[in-house]
């Protein structure tokens, strides 16, 4: 990757991280022209920001792949509420505005963008059937991957790249779905790319797979008929870098089963007072209440700022 396509790359990340973030957090004020006041915040979130940004490197990267080899390919997501990654990224590259002329690419078309997210009237915060080119939601937890197979079955020329959240790799539907890869005929389907999105949580606890040690996931992995490569690190450009180099070998190798470290929240600020990190804590962009503090705001601002492109 030369240093431009970083560059082009990583400045389209952190848009989509922005616009992740103002969907779940903004009625108002989209380009921050103005001091963030309460109003401009909606009174109740829904939505992860920490699963956003993996999901957006994922994207990223994957329509870098999809435009080099000239790939038909599908990007199936199973967390969730990682929902305004991909509306984030839809908007984006136009094809959200091609659907929905009145969310258009300009601040008002943002404005509109972040108000209607999982707010009456508008649209849910899962990757439901009004975002373009869904075939999955997420947020069932652990059919993604058998979602993504059965997109690739008798669909010789498509690559289904499928991100598997570490809360989801715990449940039973999953156990049976690593298998799938079994199920598949080289002459007659297409290639399934799994990606395991280690970000150290789930809804209230800890992840098994992502405190396990690199050598033991390896095998687990082995195990199911996959070759790792590991994802990781709190430096970007060295992230970006790695995540070219593995999306190369995946796309040249199918069968090979790519775990990505994300530490949830990454790019958000640190605590208010704090300096900026890319790798942070859960606590790093708090939960806004319908009267957020002057503390809290500062936070939400710092988020939405370190996130801009």
């Amino acid at each position: 990757m030369t240093d431009d396509e970083l560059r082009r790359l990583d400045a389209w990340w952190r848009a989509a991280n922005y616009l992740s973030v103002g969907q779940i957090y903004l009625l108002d004020n989209p380009l921050l022209r103005e001091p963030l006041r309460v109003e401009h915040v909606k009174p109740r979130l829904l939505g992860h920001w920490g699963t956003s940004p993996g999901l957006s490197l994922v994207y990223a990267h994957m329509n870098r792949a999809i435009r080099a080899r000239d790939l038909e390919a599908m990007y199936v997501i199973g967390p969730g509420h990682g929902g305004p990654a991909i509306v984030a990224n839809a908007w984006l590259e136009g094809t959200y505005s091609e659907v929905y002329p009145e969310v258009s690419l300009d601040e008002e078309g943002m404005r509109r963008l972040f108000r209607q997210f999982s707010f009456p009237g508008g649209i849910p915060s899962h990757v439901a059937p009004e975002t373009p080119g869904s075939i999955h939601e997420g947020g069932e937890l652990g059919y993604a991957l058998s979602h993504a197979y059965g997109a690739a079955f008798d669909n010789p020329d498509l690559v289904v790249c499928c991100v598997v959240g570490d809360g989801e790799a715990e449940t039973g539907a999953m156990a049976t779905s690593w298998h799938s890869n079994k199920l598949l005929d080289p002459a007659g389907d297409g290639a399934v790319l799994p990606i395991l999105h280690l970000n150290g949580w789930k809804i209230a606890n800890p992840t098994i797979l992502a405190r396990i040690s690199a050598e033991e996931l390896r095998a687990l992995l082995a195990g199911y008929g996959h070759r790792a490569i590991v994802v990781e690190g709190s430096e970007p450009d060295d992230v970006h870098r790695q995540m070219a180099a593995a999306m190369r070998a995946r796309i040249v190798g199918l069968a090979i089963f790519h775990p990505l470290r994300c530490r949830i929240g990454s790019t958000a600020p640190s605590p208010a007072g704090s300096s900026s990190l890319f790798e942070c804590q859960l606590v790093a962009i708090a939960p806004v209440s319908a009267s957020p503090s002057p503390t809290t705001q500062q936070t939400t601002r710092s988020g939405l700022s370190n996130a801009a492109p």
